[in-house]
């Protein structure tokens, strides 16, 4: 049933009257009476008999005679609701798009089945396994597989590729992506592999109700052997699924951001799992995630070998923030040390496009005292002040409210100066440094999927870099301590994984600069290309210190009263710490409870019936409980 009350997370049995006994199939849409109250739901299994000794109510209605939750996409759900300590109806949602009956109803398309195209290996030639793992995928086997993409990698090609040879041997195969630009260029790349055959189609929030609704139930009736989509896609219905696969496993768009938060990789994992088939975890970077699953032996490692990244790996330059001090005047200008100003130069020279990555947005984020530094904050909420442009006054990015009379309370200065500069500022100081040269932007306000590969600027914020036609001739890492010094467990690994992603855009003959410490770990792994070296240590490091993935966490977070209260209740497995409380703002809390893998089932169980308790009571205040949050500083 549709009711999200954790202490009503089971089946309920119903008589199923003779009237509706040939269109109350498993997997239909049902309407009961629960409570006096009719509510939706699905039809899970008919049997002969009930358990229940009561009296049993009657199906009210069939909703409609299409079977949308398949058994196996209804034990996913139940999977990944005890996983996350949460309710099988709230992963449904995720699951199941809503109903469109005049889609539901309009005539099957028939299409003309035809053979899938031959695959060519050379692509997967230039990695260690990777004709191997073709094969195998091909013969129906179950490869497990972690691949670190080339820079420069045409990667969309390469999964078709995986996905075409995965149904040529009769199976079907599932491909999630993180967003709508990445699902673009991949849809674009399995139209090529599969000929156009019409096996596949694109599942994305993106899609209006009808268009959603009439792709779903394409794969649910076996039209489509191949489905490729965000997030949401991992619950698909692909028949005889021989291949799952997610790209850039790291991107936090990967993790549900409703309740129960499920991460789409592992999802995945346990699809995998259950259906016995093949997975592929890729991406330019790698998360301790995946590492983990090589270390553990699980995954087997698909990379390049040391001489075959060399010959296609960009040349990395580093420049310490204060080093290589601009002498040029237009240098100056640009906000470029010396280095990254003459990479952009001749690569402008060269008539090539250059990307500059600069981490935040805007104009001017945050402000400073041009006296004594301090940081400006809003005199009625105290909330950072910004300069939304050259030309308008300071105003606070929490309230809105503008300072326009603004003094510091320090010193009395009303002289402000950039803390950290954005995107937008930075595309002018360029413009000026440049005046023969197009400067774009892309970020929140527009992103840009293409560029021509012809001599401009390309300002980007991390994630929203365009693809240029041939490649950048430079790639300019600007402001890297914004990334590094973020308050987060994985700052340094999202920090290789946005350069790396920005890096393998480049031309091999290009050059990258990032303007960062040398010594810095992760500067070196992008200077050798090597994130799995990196992935290694990080997570040696949290083995030490005791994070995820090495063990299981969960945060709850909810007012002090209604955490304590959950937690009261809550029998957690012997061995379980209690960290916090910390402030998690509006007069909340969050705790966090810690154990070790081969508990951490019994922690998301002793949650999830704790909740269950608290429900059953009507307790007013929610506690939300996430289990290995992206999230936990």
């Amino acid at each position: 049933m549709d009711v999200p009350l954790p202490h009503l997370d089971r089946p309920f049995d119903y008589q199923v009257p003779a009237t509706l006994d040939d269109a109350a199939r498993p997997g239909v849409r049902v309407k009961v009476r629960f409570a006096g109250q009719p509510v939706d739901g699905y039809l899970l299994e008919r049997v002969a008999a009930s358990g229940h000794e009561g009296q049993l109510l009657f199906l009210e209605k069939v909703v409609s005679p299409e079977p949308v939750l398949r058994p196996e996409i209804a034990a996913l759900a139940r999977a990944v609701a005890d996983r996350y300590a949460g309710t099988m109806s709230d992963v449904l949602r995720l699951a199941v798009p809503p109903r469109h009956a005049r889609t539901e109803q309009a005539p099957v398309a028939h299409g003309v089945a035809r053979p899938v195209p031959a695959v060519e290996e050379h692509g997967w030639r230039r990695y260690t396994a990777g004709p191997a793992l073709l094969r195998a995928l091909g013969d129906g086997r179950r490869p497990h597989a972690v691949w670190t993409a080339l820079p420069g990698e045409d990667w969309p090609a390469r999964l078709a590729e995986a996905a075409a040879t995965t149904l040529g041997g009769g199976r079907g195969a599932l491909l999630v992506v993180a967003d709508a630009r990445d699902l673009d260029r991949l849809d674009a790349a399995m139209t090529t592999a599969l000929g156009g055959t019409g096996a596949h189609v694109a599942l994305s929030a993106a899609l209006g109700p009808a268009e959603r609704y009439r792709r779903f139930l394409a794969a649910a009736r076996g039209q489509a052997r191949v489905v490729i989509g965000t997030r949401a896609a991992c619950f698909a219905p692909v028949a005889d699924l021989g291949l799952v696969a997610i790209w850039d496993d790291g991107d936090d768009l990967h993790a549900e951001p409703r309740a129960p938060y499920p991460h789409a990789r592992q999802v995945l994992l346990a699809r995998a799992e259950q259906a016995g088939c093949g997975v592929i975890v890729g991406g330019f970077a790698r998360t301790a995630e995946a590492q983990q699953l090589i270390e553990a032996g699980w995954a087997i490692e698909v990379a390049a070998a040391r001489d075959v990244l060399r010959r296609h790996m960009p040349k990395v330059v580093t420049v310490g923030e204060d080093d290589q001090l601009a002498r040029d005047p237009g240098a100056v200008s640009a906000r470029l040390p010396t280095a990254a100003w003459r990479a952009a130069r001749d690569a402008l020279q060269r008539d090539a496009p250059v990307l500059i990555q600069v981490p935040r947005r805007g104009y001017v984020p945050s402000v400073a005292c041009a006296e004594c530094y301090t940081a400006a904050r809003c005199p009625n909420c105290s909330g950072p002040l910004a300069l939304p442009s050259a030309s308008a006054p300071p105003s606070c990015r929490w309230c809105g409210r503008v300072a326009a009379a603004y003094s510091c309370p320090e010193c009395g200065s009303r002289r402000l100066r950039a803390s950290v500069v954005g995107a937008r500022r930075t595309a002018e100081e360029l413009a000026r440094a440049f005046p023969d040269t197009p400067v774009r932007t892309s970020g929140r306000d527009g992103v840009l999927a293409t560029v021509p590969g012809e001599a401009s600027i390309v300002v980007s914020t991390p994630g929203a870099e365009p693809v240029a036609t041939g490649g950048y001739g430079a790639v300019l890492l600007l402001d890297s301590w914004a990334l590094l010094t973020r308050a987060d467990l994985r700052a340094t690994e999202e920090a290789l994984r946005r350069w790396l992603t920005a890096a393998s855009l480049t031309r091999h003959t290009g050059q990258v600069v990032v303007v960062a410490d040398a010594s810095l770990a992760v500067v070196q792994a992008l200077v050798r290309f090597d994130p799995g070296w990196l992935a290694a240590r990080e997570l040696a490091d949290r083995r030490e210190l005791g994070f995820p993935p090495v063990v299981r966490m969960a945060s709850l977070t909810g007012t002090p009263a209604a955490v304590a209260d959950l937690l009261a209740v809550a029998r957690l497995p012997p061995g379980a710490e209690v960290l916090g409380p910390v402030p998690a703002g509006d007069d909340q809390e969050r705790m966090l409870v810690r154990t070790g893998r081969a508990t951490g089932r019994a922690l998301a169980l002793a949650l999830r019936t704790a909740a269950g308790l608290r429900s059953a009571r009507k307790a007013t205040d929610p506690v939300r409980i996430q289990v290995d949050p992206l999230d936990l500083l």
